[in-house]
């Protein structure tokens, strides 16, 4: 996948390290510049909308303001994750294309647990798929 990376001051050292995560084990990536969490969620996002990028991972301190800014996006399906069920399962049942956490939230070992489990899985489609066209509006 080509991921792009935002975050805001908070979160930049979760930031470069889930980015080395991602070319570890053989993702691209993009960086985006740090900066107010609803500008860096507007930013990225457009990478998504475009089909520049596969996805987007979006970190701030709780991750619950970079995912409401995500959000806002039209196109973007964010979730805010602090543990990999339910990252794992905003892909195969919402087909979520941007992944949130908070840097203050979740240590760097569980924010790999977290972005592992949501870049594995897949979208099932089936009778999840109306009601991804249903929040698509």
């Amino acid at each position: 996948m080509h991921l792009v990376f935002a975050s805001d001051h908070a979160a930049i050292p979760l930031k470069e390290e889930l980015m080395a995560f991602a070319v570890e084990h053989g993702h691209t990536t993009l960086d985006t510049p740090g900066q107010d969490y609803p500008l860096a969620a507007q930013a990225a996002c457009k990478f998504v909308t475009s089909g520049e990028c596969d996805g987007a991972v979006l970190l701030c301190g709780s991750g619950v303001g970079i995912s409401m800014a995500a959000n806002k996006v039209r196109g973007i399906r964010a979730v805010c994750c602090s543990e990999p069920y339910s990252a794992e399962m905003s892909r195969r049942h919402n087909d979520s294309n941007a992944l949130c956490m908070g840097a203050r939230v979740v240590g760097s070992e569980m924010a790999k647990y977290i972005f592992a489990a949501w870049l594995n899985a897949e979208f099932e489609g089936g009778r999840h798929a109306p009601r991804v066209a249903l929040i698509e509006g």
